[in-house]
């Protein structure tokens, strides 16, 4: 993808999930083209009959969100979706779900939403009338299932992995911090049992760390997870963060006293570069 005005950024893969993220970015007319190819790829290469994993999915493919970025604005990424959506369901078959800000109904933003029941259960959910596909055929591709494309804002996919087997305790601590019962309004949480590892991961998507940092998710994890005496034992990173987020975790932790991100020394030779 380094051709045609696209440059991948990150590829994550990992074997519990069973999940391949790449992050890449562009043009707008380039990042359609590549968006396009990859999943013209995960189509022909993946049968998802035969495919389990620890994370939520209800494709081969399974999500592609677009970025705004850089002076390309919601509305383009909305535009984006649509345009690939569309050509998705023509060219390769496969029943496509708008979600995010291109979403056709606010229940069907929420990508949690249109993932209820999974791959598995694809025949029975396209066919209900507010899990219907925006575009494409409304039963599941017979080896690709289907595909949720749409646009948002940035997130950080952050994990916290906890010292102990109990999925059930993981989905304990998950439902005390994602917002749909009672936790951070930004946060989106589950129990992910890492089978390799004899472990289990309080798995987030952080989508707006700027209103709810990574410090303050991890924190009321590690809280939750001392009531039943399990220690955390590390966290991770899938795919990119903003810097800014990585700042905000610093000066907490550091108690840094009149800090700026002016100060980080990649930013300002950036800044400087820009002004040039």
């Amino acid at each position: 993808m380094g051709g045609s005005g696209v440059t991948l950024l990150d590829q994550t893969s990992d074997a519990d999930h069973n999940r391949t993220v790449l992050t890449f970015a562009g043009t707008p007319e380039g990042v359609l083209a590549a968006a396009f190819r990859a999943a013209q790829a995960a189509v022909r290469l993946i049968d998802m009959n035969r495919h389990s994993g620890a994370h939520p999915r209800i494709g081969a493919v399974d999500v592609i969100p677009f970025v705004p970025l850089a002076g390309t604005s919601m509305a383009d990424c909305v535009e984006l979706a649509k345009d690939l959506g569309g050509r998705i369901a023509r060219e390769l078959g496969v029943p496509v779900l708008l979600y995010g800000e291109a979403a056709t109904h606010p229940r069907r933003k929420e990508l949690a939403f249109l993932r209820q029941g999974e791959y598995e259960a694809l025949v029975d959910t396209l066919a209900m009338p507010d899990r219907g596909p925006d575009f494409g055929p409304s039963a599941p591709h017979a080896t690709a299932g289907a595909v949720a494309v749409g646009a948002r804002a940035p997130l950080v996919a952050f994990n916290v992995n906890l010292g102990t087997a109990d999925l059930k305790l993981a989905n304990a601590i998950a439902k005390a911090v994602r917002a749909g019962s009672g936790g951070f309004v930004n946060v989106r949480a589950k129990g992910v049992l890492l089978a390799a590892r004899g472990q289990v991961q309080v798995s987030m998507n952080l989508v707006d760390t700027k209103s709810t940092p990574i410090h303050r998710a991890f924190e009321l994890v590690r809280l939750e997870a001392e009531r039943y005496g399990v220690p955390v034992v590390g966290s991770e990173l899938i795919g990119l963060v903003p810097m800014a987020a990585l700042v905000q975790a610093a000066s907490h932790y550091l108690r840094l006293e009149r800090f700026s991100a002016d100060q980080v020394l990649e930013a300002r030779l950036n800044q400087v570069t820009a002004g040039e």
